[in-house]
């Protein structure tokens, strides 16, 4: 079992049907499910912000997801923190709420990092565009 880190995009993606990455997120995670998922909070609090501004019903459906995907959420930590701030000095266009996913993928070893933007794979070898 890989442990697998997602980034918010692969969530929105998943969870909206209209949204351009709907059927590859839900390709990717179906092919995942018998690895380990994590979420890191950061990307989980920018998975709400759109359901927050849609409703309760929204917000319960991301809630929902992390239940029933048995998905890990995983809090910045200081070693987390130290890698996502050596990513950002290293790479000053990847934008600091991205380079704490990345460095999540980092600390935990995973096996991969599932996002929505391929430009990822110029920071991280772990980045896989769904």
């Amino acid at each position: 079992m890989a442990v697998i880190v997602l980034d918010a995009g692969v969530v929105i993606g998943f969870l909206d049907g209209s949204d351009a990455h709907h059927e590859a997120a839900i390709t990717a995670l179906v092919m995942r499910r018998a690895d380990k998922l994590v979420l890191p909070t950061s990307a989980f609090a920018e998975a709400l912000v759109r359901p927050y501004q849609v409703g309760a019903a929204a917000v319960a459906a991301v809630d929902d997801f992390v239940r029933d995907l048995a998905v890990d959420l995983q809090s910045l930590t200081p070693s987390i923190a130290h890698r996502a701030a050596y990513l950002r000095a290293r790479f000053p266009k990847l934008a600091l709420p991205d380079a704490i996913v990345l460095a999540t993928g980092d600390v935990l070893d995973a096996g991969s990092v599932l996002t929505t933007d391929k430009e990822w794979r110029r920071f991280s070898r772990r980045a896989r565009p769904i």
